[in-house]
């Protein structure tokens, strides 16, 4: 079996379809949710704690040098935060979801299951005996 063939196979099978198909909506939920996070979440919160803008908000371990060779080094505790805030509102979602499906599951769980019909075999015995009482 040739490589290209072994590849192709590979690749091909569901599972790993399914996978590529939640990575490329994975990226695009990420995205919303970062707009979500950077332009409706945090402005709210900067209004709240009276205009601060997390995505800037640093602490100055070491100034730049006067003659700008030496640039300045910043500890950005801000973008940690909003990555924090981005991390919950996924989870949540993730969760949210999840409890979704799982309620379905159980409604399907609790749903009595029609009975099988009979076989063909069930059905002509049925019929002999039907014959017989006559």
């Amino acid at each position: 079996m040739s490589m290209m063939k072994e590849f192709k196979d590979f690749a091909m099978r569901g599972n790993v379809v399914d996978l590529a198909v939640g990575v490329v909506i994975g990226a695009a939920f990420g995205a919303i949710v970062n707009s979500l996070v950077g332009d409706v979440v945090m402005p709210a919160i900067g209004i709240v704690t009276s205009g601060v803008d997390f995505s800037k908000a640093a602490l100055v371990l070491r100034e730049a040098s006067a003659d700008g060779k030496t640039p300045a080094v910043l500890l950005s505790y801000g973008k940690f935060i909003q990555t924090v805030i981005n991390f919950i509102i996924v989870a949540f979602v993730i969760f949210l979801v999840v409890k979704a499906m799982n309620a379905v599951k159980k409604k399907e769980a609790a749903a009595p299951a029609a009975p099988p019909a009979p076989t063909a075999q069930e059905k002509l015995l049925a019929e002999i005996r039907d014959l017989l009482k006559k």
